[in-house]
């Protein structure tokens, strides 16, 4: 498969996680460790000392460490790791959703940058950046033999600071050459639709600004519906990686009147947090379907159980990802950062979904493209080497296809759910029962 990056994430989003983050003096308070522990840690820089000294070629000692802590955190579970400076600072710009940057979604082709899609109204769309460009150079530099990941960091930088691209057009007979000034680029994490007599709104990750543009999707929503033919809304969740738990704790308030949401339950059995709903369902208690699968993950999982548990919403499409840990954000020295996983999260009815998912209440399979078939389009927790144990995990495990068509016609899943909303379709789980939910009693 082409390996995708876009600009306005530069990398797969947190990961699949839900997070916490941690603000404050780097370093925390540990045990004291036993003597056993200092004899291992003294047999480590034994051999680190060898290594640096008599490997056949010098090593990178920085890497040397960097790699040696990885080793140590992502034996304890996948989403544990260090973040060195840039690391850390790559992690703060997708949680933040805003960035200096020209606005444009690449891949990397032929090993030159092609350009997938510029974003409306952003730098690049309009200096005249089109859909199948390739950037052969980036203020001079020859592309080839950067990585992508070097071509996007090098395309971003300060805000009204000028870059110069050469662009390859198929038509053109020779290189265009553009100058573009460097602008904020907002990530958008819900995009929205009105579908004749239904809202459509998809949260495509957790940042800072995630639960700010849900309120505007609905707001705008009911402007362009009005309330006499609006029948429901759905919420699409389905490639949700994650992101952070704040917001998935917002999200839910968001079509919630009381109970909880989500809580957290940390090493010391006493560690519960409960995260409650507030009065005030900004849908003023319209119907909702939520469409989930095997790539909705975490803080996606979260909204799907709250909504689920509280029966709130008909939950449609495959089981999710299962990935049922909250990782802390903690600073280090040096601006680096430690993404520890700190706790697990319950849904209401107090379930855990670490290793399991979410499961639909309608399940409802998306067929796959015939350039797909035979693929590994699964994605699952339970999959995932050294993964915590979950106490719902059974040998099904967790998961199911993480594939969405690019045309709305084509999708199954969302269609089934138009056609449930509308009553061309039925099914016992569909409108809800608030009255019927079954929720945790601790």
């Amino acid at each position: 498969m082409v390996r995708k990056l876009s600009l306005l994430l530069a990398g797969a989003l947190m990961g699949a996680s839900a997070m916490t983050l941690v603000y404050g003096v780097p370093g925390s308070t540990a045990n004291a460790a036993s003597s056993e522990t200092y004899r291992q840690l003294a047999i480590f820089g034994d051999i680190f000392e060898r290594v640096r000294a008599q490997y056949v070629t010098p090593p990178d000692e920085k890497a040397l460490v960097e790699n040696a802590i990885n080793g140590m955190l992502t034996s304890l579970d996948p989403h544990s790791s260090y973040m060195n400076a840039e690391a850390a600072k790559d992690m703060r710009v997708q949680t933040k959703g805003e960035f200096g940057g020209l606005g444009i979604e690449v891949t990397m082709e032929n090993d030159l940058v092609k350009v997938i899609t510029p974003i409306d109204d952003t730098p690049a769309a309009k200096a005249g950046v089109l859909a199948g460009d390739f950037i052969s150079k980036i203020d001079g530099d020859e592309v080839r033999g950067m990585t992508l990941n070097d071509a996007v960091e090098k395309m971003r930088g300060l805000v009204n600071t000028p870059i110069k691209l050469t662009i390859l057009r198929q038509g053109a007979d020779k290189p265009i050459e553009l100058t573009i000034m460097r602008d904020v680029i907002k990530v958008k994490a819900v995009k929205f639709r009105a579908e004749t007599d239904v809202g459509y709104i998809k949260i495509t990750s957790f940042t800072e600004k995630t639960f700010d543009d849900l309120q505007n999707a609905i707001e705008q929503i009911k402007k362009q519906i009005p309330d006499d033919k609006l029948k429901g809304y759905v919420l699409d969740l389905r490639l949700n990686p994650g992101g952070l738990l704040d917001q998935a704790v917002s999200v839910s308030d968001t079509f919630l009147d009381k109970g909880e949401i989500v809580s957290t339950r940390g090493r010391d059995p006493k560690d519960i947090t409960r995260f409650d709903a507030r009065p005030g369902d900004m849908t003023g208690g319209k119907p909702l379907i939520v469409l989930i699968n095997g790539g909705s993950a975490s803080a996606s999982e979260i909204v799907a159980g709250a909504l689920q548990d509280h029966h709130r919403a008909t939950v449609v499409g495959t089981q999710s990802f299962g990935k049922g840990s909250v990782q802390t954000i903690i600073p280090l020295a040096e601006n680096g950062a430690l993404r520890l996983t700190t706790a697990l999260y319950y849904t209401p009815s107090g379930k855990s979904i670490q290793g399991k998912g979410i499961t639909p209440d309608v399940k409802v399979e998306q067929p796959l493209p015939d350039e797909l078939k035979g693929r590994d389009v699964t994605r699952g927790e339970s999959d995932l080497k050294g993964h915590i144990k979950g106490v719902e995990e059974s040998d099904q495990g967790s998961g199911s296809s993480a594939y969405v068509p690019p045309e709305a016609k084509d999708d199954i899943q969302l269609n089934y759910a138009l056609d449930l909303m509308r009553g061309v379709k039925t099914d016992p789980a569909y409108p809800p029962s608030p009255e019927k939910a079954v929720l945790n009693q601790q």
